[in-house]
């Protein structure tokens, strides 16, 4: 055969391959292209709920009261359909049609979280101007979960609450004697009266005493803006009360509102009555809770977790991985209380996801959770977080399978290490972490105050034409200033 009809045959057999190859591999290209795209705009429109749920806790005084935290995230479900309404609009989606391929937004909070799914209402109600029937299906905020777990040893039948930190709450029988308690878990502590009669605390060497808080304040009073003025200040039920020539005030929506506190001493004894309180609660939990462990974990049917916990141990011990203290990572306590918020939070988000199948009409994708990495579990079990996903949209060559998780370290909910920013008499700021702390305790410093990383940030109050930008705590603006002639430490 001729050289030339060989060459014929191999350009009739291989081009329509390469034909083949080079749709699917511009199929290929398109596919990740639009993978990458969508995953950015779910990560940004996350990012702007983040960013919206944090605005909102920043300049709300009551931002730590339930009704109120609602709200706060219900405005940021808000922003984050309409953000990625946005996001998604030169691509040909409203914001109707996405909320069909979004099965589920999660907001963990410091000893529970909420899911943001559709479901089956079974109440007649109005809420907001709109008229809920019996058997609609509507979208909203389930009903708060806590990171909760049953145990059951002889005659103690316990349901323990854990949260993002090392504080819980026992709830059940405890030696068949009916209990509810709650506290922090703290070792390390020690707590007794000074030379002068002053009760004191001592952590880890640093000894904390009582202080008196105070912040800048700005607010609107008579529809006029006040001028800003550092304020003494109590806590009370999460709420600030300011005092004022022995007088309280607290604010409200940005207003002056008369308080009804009737409290004479403006300093706070709190820092000191933490650590007695986790001192005594830590004491008692040993005491009668001391021999639980992971394999006395039930569900909510009395059957055993054993297999979901693994390796059994006695939750509040501290020998696993060299801890010397219940509060260190590595303790067993801390590893328990992980696994227990990780699987409340697959399971029910498990759930949430699969019935979502039921509701979604308009596609006919399978809605399933997503397995998350290890790196991203990490961040959820230790920060407020939003997590969000997107389920079903058609990216080409696949059905588009999205999550995104972004999480807020600058809250009140969460009261680690890392949140606290400290201020002592050497006029410097350090954070609670800071190792010369000790160092500066030993040498006559000491502390005049500790508060959340989130009072350095600034705020606004605005009276509809004017706006005050201020922030309740200037040193971290200081100390920026002197870290140029390297003061900032």
């Amino acid at each position: 055969m001729k050289i030339q009809n060989l060459a014929v045959i191999f350009i009739i057999i291989m081009l329509p391959i390469s034909l083949v190859l080079t749709v699917y591999v511009q199929n290929q290209v398109q596919t990740i292209t639009l993978q990458t795209s969508y995953d950015k705009k779910l990560k940004n429109a996350t990012y702007d709920a983040l960013e919206a749920f944090q605005l909102n806790t920043i300049n709300n005084s009551t931002s730590d009261l339930a009704n109120s935290k609602l709200r706060d995230i219900n405005a940021s479900v808000n922003t984050f359909f309409n953000s990625i309404a946005e996001q998604f609009n030169l691509v040909g989606y409203d914001k109707d049609a996405l909320q069909s391929y979004i099965p589920a937004l999660v907001y963990t909070m410091y000893d529970g979280y909420y899911i943001y799914s559709p479901f089956t209402n079974t109440l007649n109600q109005e809420d907001e101007g709109e008229t809920y029937q019996d058997g609609d299906k509507i979208y909203g905020l389930k009903p708060y979960i806590h990171y909760s777990c049953r145990y059951i040893e002889g005659s103690t039948d316990v349901v323990i609450t854990y949260s993002l930190d090392n504080y819980i709450s026992i709830e059940g029988l405890v030696n068949g004697n009916p209990t509810y308690m709650s506290g922090y878990l703290l070792d390390n502590v020690f707590y007794s009266i000074d030379s002068n009669g002053t009760v004191f605390a001592r952590y880890r060497g640093i000894d904390i005493y009582p202080e008196t808080l105070s912040e800048n304040l700005a607010y609107s009073e008579n529809n006029t803006l006040s001028e800003i003025k550092s304020w003494q200040y109590t806590k009370v039920n999460g709420v600030k009360n300011y005092n004022e020539q022995s007088h309280w005030f607290t604010i409200i929506g940005n207003k002056k509102e008369t308080s009804n506190l009737q409290y004479d001493n403006v300093q706070s004894n709190s820092g000191v009555e933490y650590y007695r309180n986790a001192f005594e609660f830590t004491m008692w939990v040993r005491k009668n809770l001391g021999s639980l462990t992971t394999s006395n974990a039930v569900d909510e049917n009395g059957k055993s977790l054993a297999d979901v916990y693994g390796q059994d141990i006695e939750i509040f011990g501290t020998d696993q991985g060299n801890a010397t203290s219940i509060e260190d990572p590595n303790s067993n306590f801390n590893q328990h209380r992980l696994s227990v918020i990780r699987y409340s939070i697959e399971k029910n988000l498990s759930i949430a996801i699969a019935n979502y199948n039921r509701y979604a009409s308009s596609t006919s994708a399978n809605f399933q959770m997503p397995e998350l990495k290890e790196d991203e579990w990490e961040k959820i079990l230790n920060n407020v977080s939003i997590i969000s996903f997107m389920q079903g949209l058609s990216i080409g060559g696949k059905i588009y399978n999205g999550y995104s998780i972004v999480t807020n370290t600058k809250t009140e909910e969460v009261v680690n290490l890392d949140s606290i920013y400290i201020i002592t008499n050497d006029e410097y700021y350090h954070r609670a972490t800071d190792s010369d702390l000790t160092e500066k305790n030993n040498n006559s410093y000491y502390i005049t105050g500790a508060y959340f990383n989130i009072d350095f940030e600034r705020k606004s109050v605005t009276d509809g034409t004017n706006t005050i930008y201020y922030y309740p705590h200037d040193e971290l603006r200081v100390l920026y200033i002197n870290c140029k002639s390297n003061r900032f430490k």
